[in-house]
């Protein structure tokens, strides 16, 4: 009998610029086309750290520092793919030129306010700003 699967582990990022913050066009399904928060998953023998950095720059031409972890994010029916769990942070551009790639087919800055957010991306934004988390 095949061990029982286990969670995979994704990141998201959160980067405020401008008047909105950093979001990609989804390239691939599930929710292909949609606006989401850059991110994927986490390699074996990487850390989230830096897996959010990676990530980053691969989806957006981005690199960043992160500030503060935002959450975890654990609902198993998060993403369609399956049980994924995402540790989601906060983070301020350190450099590069915004730009897709990878998985992405747009990178922009929105108001996030103005656009549907694919997975649960909605509530990790509104978490990321919330005043009362520290």
């Amino acid at each position: 009998m095949p061990p029982p699967e286990t969670p995979k582990l994704t990141v998201d990022i959160v980067l405020p610029m401008d008047d909105g913050i950093v979001l990609i066009k989804r390239k691939n399904e599930p929710f292909e086309g949609q606006w989401a928060l850059p991110g994927g998953f986490v390699d074996i023998g990487e850390t989230v750290e830096a897996a959010a950095v990676r990530e980053m720059k691969e989806e957006t031409g981005l690199d960043v520092e992160l500030v503060r972890l935002v959450g975890v994010y654990s609902e198993p029916s998060r993403d369609p793919r399956g049980h994924n769990v995402s540790i989601a942070f906060l983070a301020n551009p350190v450099g590069g030129e915004l730009a897709a790639d990878t998985d992405a087919d747009e990178a922009e800055v929105l108001d996030p306010d103005t656009v549907e957010l694919a997975f649960d991306h909605a509530k990790v934004v509104s978490d990321a700003f919330d005043e009362g988390r520290v």
